[in-house]
């Protein structure tokens, strides 16, 4: 079984997670304050097998060249996303679409939800999924930037709210104080997912 570390760094709210199994770990969208996370991982001490993003908004990947070279690591970024992340190509392993990823004990299911970004993915862990900037507890992502699509975003909604009912959800930002909510509570009470059940009805 998994366990998740939540770790806020940033002016903006953030959510950096830090998943570990034993001493395995994963970092999912690392950003600001790399050596914190750098000291966090040597400290305990941790095997970080890799680093994954939701998407590519400068927010979620600020500073992370710096702890990738550190640990000699490429990140997994959707290919879509490349030119936002401003990040080197030859730091990253990027793909196209839903995959499935085994590292080393963790087996990591990408599931492909564009709306917030062209290259927006919810990265899928035993019960857990992490949804970057696709979902927030009572609210969702903004469709007003470069590369969103909002009928992609309704879609992409309607693809979570899919998923088992009791499937915890961690979103990339603590707006409000809460990062985590599940699956059945975001039906019930956000209103973005709401309308995007609606039209699939229409």
């Amino acid at each position: 079984m998994i366990n998740i570390d939540v770790i806020n760094l940033g002016p903006m709210d953030n959510c950096t997670y830090l998943v570990t199994q034993g001493k395995d770990a994963l970092l999912i969208d690392p950003a600001w304050d790399m050596n914190f996370l750098i000291r966090t991982i040597e400290d305990k001490p941790l095997n970080l097998r890799a680093v994954l993003f939701t998407h590519g908004h400068f927010d979620h990947v600020k500073f992370a060249q710096e702890l990738l070279t550190h640990f000699n690591l490429k990140a997994y970024l959707e290919e879509s996303d490349l030119p936002l992340s401003g990040l080197p190509a030859e730091l990253l392993h990027t793909y196209k679409g839903d995959q499935t990823l085994d590292i080393g004990p963790f087996q990591v299911k990408i599931l492909a939800t564009p709306g917030h970004t062209a290259g927006c993915v919810c990265i899928q862990l035993e019960d857990v999924l992490f949804t970057g900037d696709t979902l927030f507890p009572g609210a969702c992502g903004r469709v007003d930037l470069p590369t969103s699509d909002p009928r992609a975003m309704l879609a992409s909604l309607r693809r979570i709210a899919n998923l088992p009912d009791d499937t915890r959800l961690f979103s990339g930002h603590s707006y409000g104080g809460r990062c985590s909510s599940t699956v059945a509570e975001e039906k019930l009470k956000n209103p973005f997912m709401r309308n995007a059940l609606r039209w699939e009805k229409n």
